[in-house]
């Protein structure tokens, strides 16, 4: 018998994977905490048993697409849908990317654009920041020297949770011809959106995802802004049927029911800053500002011996000191989550 053997390299890779350990308080996976409205769940159910799944979904997603480009203020036209970000990110890089082509990230950012790059076969370069993560004109122009196909900017970034400046996603279009695809996955939560640059820079393409503002992250929805010769490329790598009838469905509801996520999305900024005012009261604790549904952390001694700690108190976080020195993690869990993590950390620095 002969094995069959993969692509070169392919095996010297470990598969992705975000772990998860068992735990009371399961802060680590940047996930909304709160399950969805009753009202949103019987929709939703109703809206699933109605569905013809003996036919094939809309192939376009056209009403769904028309409905996020109405709640987003862009045009159907530069207005995409997928399984999630991954997946408009991942078609992207098929479309602008691969072979011969670079691709360039910003780090510590999202460990999958660097994954997706590698999967499409393209040429990856890292630039590093420093804290506090910010991009500034020498980034830019750093980037530009490159002479990238594709560049990535994470706003707000995760794992740091930062925004970035839009003018640097501008300085960044003016400066390069390559595609700036502005990863906005925790937008809801804070910083300034760039699809405002859409119209005048065509060569941005912004990513966000339901997974977080619409606590959807189970249903696999994201979405694609850009130009429409941007959204025509992406036909053209897409797979046939991608996004099925019942995804289409639960956007569908999801956007009906926009006042609910509004709400959501307010008591997680609030337990957020709730973190951050808590941390920075903590004497020896660094604690990182915060645009999105988390905050980066660094505890005073071995960061690992504290994670370690929190799990034993049954709070699991993010462990991130292989990413950035010394630092963990926290998502902005409910009141009785970070409740719990504020006391098992003070008990885990004991």
């Amino acid at each position: 018998m002969t094995n069959p053997k993969p692509r070169p390299g392919l095996r010297d890779v470990s598969p992705y994977e975000s772990p998860q350990l068992e735990a009371a308080a399961r802060l680590n996976s940047n996930e909304c905490p709160y399950p969805l409205p009753e009202g949103f769940r019987n929709a939703l159910a109703e809206a699933v048993r109605s569905l013809p799944l003996n036919r094939y979904p809309d192939r376009e997603a056209k009403r769904l697409r028309e409905r996020i480009a109405e709640h987003s203020g862009h045009a159907v036209e530069g207005t995409w849908v997928a399984n999630g970000s991954n997946e408009v990110i991942q078609q992207l890089l098929l479309a602008y990317g691969g072979p011969g082509r670079k691709t360039l990230v910003f780090e510590p950012t999202y460990a999958l654009h660097e994954r997706i790059a590698w999967i499409t076969h393209g040429e990856l370069v890292r630039l590093r920041l420093d804290g506090p993560f910010t991009l500034g004109s020498g980034d830019v122009a750093a980037a530009a020297d490159e002479k990238p196909d594709v560049v990535f900017v994470c706003s707000p970034n995760n794992p740091t949770g930062n925004a970035q400046p839009v003018w640097a996603v501008e300085e960044l279009a003016e400066s390069t011809d390559a595609l700036i695809i502005v990863d906005e996955a925790y937008i809801e939560f804070g910083g300034e959106p760039a699809n405002g640059l859409i119209a005048t820079h065509p060569n941005v393409a912004v990513a966000r995802t339901f997974s977080k503002a619409f606590a959807l992250a189970g249903a696999r929805i994201g979405y694609c802004l850009a130009a429409p010769e941007v959204i025509d490329d992406l036909r053209r790598v897409r797979l046939p049927y991608h996004v099925s009838a019942i995804t289409q469905a639960a956007g569908l509801v999801a956007l009906d029911h926009v006042k609910e996520a509004m709400a959501l999305l307010d008591a997680v900024r609030r337990e957020r800053d709730r973190i951050v005012d808590a941390l920075a009261s903590i004497h020896g604790v660094e604690a990182f500002h915060s645009d999105a549904n988390f905050v980066l952390f660094r505890p005073p001694g071995d960061a690992r011996r504290v994670w370690q700690g929190l799990l034993d108190h049954g709070v699991l976080v993010r462990d991130l000191t292989e990413v950035i020195p010394n630092a963990l993690r926290v998502t902005a869990g409910t009141t009785d989550e970070v409740d719990r993590f504020l006391k098992a950390l003070e008990e885990a620095m004991a």
